[in-house]
């Protein structure tokens, strides 16, 4: 493992080029409008990022729809594609320390598991890579001259939108089913965190991915979101981010020739721990680990722990002595697992609700304010409140940040009840032995995905998550899995008389 004194070293040296990648050319913004980017770390100033224009975006747009309609990416032979991906994923490890230390820096987040982040977006691309050749489609034969069959086909410009809490891994959601099925794009990343997306436009070319096939235009939501969203020849949208912006995005595209959405916003995501559960340090640990992993800034964090009464103390002090274990420091020390959040609205966003839900009368139980003050950044204890009622905001509002909310229960139909009592419908997680009762859960609980334990899971087991659709204000559409990669293409039927 790295020093402190090396990655200090390596950030020092690091140069932010923040202009557009269009065609596989550095291309500048139009716009002399900036956003300045405040180091979430010690409060200095990081660079002045343009704010973007819809003549960025119509550029890019542009690029991508020549290359779709020429077909050097679209009509290449699907084993080329995916052979070119693969390769690609191989640039993304190659350079894994230039893309940790982009997001390290821009947001905040701990070195050792930003570079843990490339390693799953490198994962994300080999995984949807294996795709390209398998697009399959359907025969039917009702009669001797009759032959139909469906075939999948790309459905030509995607624009996608990335949030900033995981930029790479996020980034390549997106862009690797969206690339594998043949399709151009153009992504948008959060203001906050542009460098590793546009470094990776740059890796992408290198690969051999035709210039214009693979599009960055960094700025903001207003300027560059927007025009994404309203372009007409942008033929579908993928999102991940707030609830709120999702809105926008789907009155856009109904505004703008009805353009197919998938949309991936805030969660609320409850974890339950049934009476029966026989290992409550592991659940505590498990249970921290959802809410303070990247200090609880991710759409499926469990926010909502929802706990039998006959073990709800022993395990909120579990979770407590978890959160006191954690390591706040510098993002660039390797010992660092608890950084700050990705910038001062979030920390002022997050302590605020934290005073509001002590004002309605939860009762904070460790920690609820900011922690290394003196930095300058933007640092926040790890929080649990009890007693918490289920219509306070903070067991309403998709907080995100690293609060935990925790509720008793006496029974199951309580315990669904509880974890139910949300406009969200993302994900959850249940702790209980009994078959029974996790069957119930699975059945009962309206999200998108569930995760049943029996016993702690096994660290070195991984399994790339299957596609789901979320409920509510989660937004819909498919990500992840075969279903995932089918979203980006679309269903064409034949009908051939010979």
């Amino acid at each position: 493992m790295s020093t402190l004194e090396h990655w200090r070293t390596r950030a020092g040296d690091v140069e932010f080029d923040l202009r557009a990648v269009i065609a596989g050319e550095r291309v500048a913004s139009v716009s002399d409008q900036t956003f300045e980017r405040i180091s979430p770390a010690d409060g200095s100033s990081l660079y002045a990022l343009p704010v973007g224009s819809s003549t960025d975006v119509a550029a890019a747009v542009a690029a991508a729809r020549q290359m779709f309609d020429l077909g050097h990416w679209a009509n290449m032979s699907p084993m080329v594609r995916k052979m070119i991906m693969l390769g690609f994923a191989d640039l993304v490890d190659a350079n894994q320390e230039q893309l940790a230390l982009y997001d390290s820096i821009e947001i905040g987040k701990p070195i050792a598991q930003a570079q843990g982040d490339l390693v799953g977006a490198a994962h994300i691309i080999r995984y949807f890579a294996e795709y390209a050749d398998k697009a399959f489609g359907k025969t039917a034969s009702t009669a001797p001259a009759l032959v139909q069959f469906t075939r999948r086909e790309p459905r030509g410009v995607v624009a996608a939108i990335v949030p900033w809490n995981y930029p790479a891994p996020n980034a390549a959601l997106k862009f690797a089913p969206a690339l594998a099925a043949g399709n151009s794009i153009v992504l948008k990343p959060s203001e906050l965190s542009s460098s590793s997306a546009l470094r990776l436009a740059e890796l992408a070319v290198e690969a051999g991915i035709p210039p214009g096939v693979f599009n960055v235009v960094p700025g903001t939501g207003p300027q560059v979101g927007a025009a994404l969203a309203v372009h007409p020849d942008v033929d579908f949208i993928a999102f991940t981010g707030s609830t709120a912006t999702g809105r926008r995005l789907l009155a856009a595209a109904g505004k703008s020739g009805l353009k197919p959405l998938q949309l991936e916003c805030g969660g609320k995501s409850a974890n339950i721990v049934f009476g029966d559960c026989s290992c409550i340090e592991a659940a505590a640990q498990d249970a921290a680990q959802r809410i303070f992993g990247n200090q609880g800034q991710l759409c499926v964090a469990g926010t909502r722990l929802i706990v039998h009464e006959s073990i709800k103390e022993a395990l909120i002090e579990g979770v407590i002595n978890c959160a006191a274990a954690l390591n706040i420091g510098d993002p660039l020390d390797p010992e660092t697992n608890f950084g700050p959040l990705a910038s001062q609205a979030r920390k002022d966003a997050v302590l605020g609700s934290c005073q509001a839900a002590v004002v309605e009368g939860a009762n904070l139980r460790s920690g609820g304010g900011e922690a290394l003050a003196s930095s300058g950044g933007s640092f926040v204890e790890p929080t649990v409140f009890d007693n918490v009622g289920p219509d306070m905001d903070i067991a309403q509002q998709d907080i995100f940040g690293p609060v935990l909310t925790v509720f008793g229960f006496s029974d199951a139909d309580e315990a669904v009840a509880l974890a139910n009592h949300s406009s969200y419908g993302l994900s959850a997680t249940v702790w209980t032995r009994d078959l029974g009762t996790a069957n119930a859960m699975v059945r009962q609980l309206r999200v998108g995905r569930v995760t049943v334990l029996a016993a702690p899971p096994d660290p070195s087991a991984f399994a790339f998550p299957m596609g789901a659709e979320p409920y509510g204000q989660s937004g819909f559409g498919v990500e992840s899995g075969t279903d995932g990669f089918e979203v980006y293409t679309r269903l064409k039927a034949v009908e051939m008389h010979v």
